[in-house]
């Protein structure tokens, strides 16, 4: 996928550092499943490429409904930065952001999102909105999505199959 939002399509190093980083976010995918949260991952880098902030969904145990990956990535970025404006980094989340998260991302000025799986029942950067996109708000950042997308919807697909065959037992 390529977002009319993005000015140029990506460079074969591009390409490599976004499949590099996403790995990244499904470590941190893998480790929100393992403490019981839906697996999403993300990090958030900054522009010399270092990773500055790293999070799995902390939703059930911090018993927060903004505990996403994103909101948290981006709450310890710009603490760790001194300033709330993330122009210069890029997001790497393994799902397709919901309107909160994406909402959050126009607020936080991001300059690049890169996802994984697609999000029909929430998502709002490709699926079922486009918020990232509107040209009403005063921010849109580059978007590239579907990276390490089948990865990243095993993740969630073996989560939830698991979840519903212990619920029936």
């Amino acid at each position: 996928m390529k977002s009319p939002t993005s000015a140029q399509p990506p460079t074969q190093q591009q390409l490599e550092t976004d499949h590099r980083l996403m790995l990244e976010a499904l470590a941190e995918a893998d480790a929100a499943a393992a403490v019981g949260e839906v697996p999403v991952g993300a990090i958030l880098v900054g522009p010399d490429g270092q990773i500055l902030s790293r999070s799995g969904n902390r939703k059930e145990g911090n018993f927060d409904p903004t505990g996403h990956a994103e909101v948290r990535v981006l709450r310890e970025a710009a603490g760790q930065l001194g300033r709330w404006r993330l122009t210069d980094c890029t997001l790497y989340v393994t799902l397709e952001p919901c309107v909160m998260c994406a909402g959050a991302l126009v607020h936080a000025r991001i300059g690049r999102v890169v996802f994984g799986a697609l999000d029909p029942k929430a998502g709002a950067v490709a699926s079922l909105y486009k918020i990232l996109e509107d040209s009403r708000l005063n921010h849109r950042p580059e978007v590239r999505g579907e990276v390490l997308a089948a990865e990243c919807g095993a993740r969630l697909t073996s989560f939830f199959a698991t979840r519903r065959g212990s619920a029936r037992s």
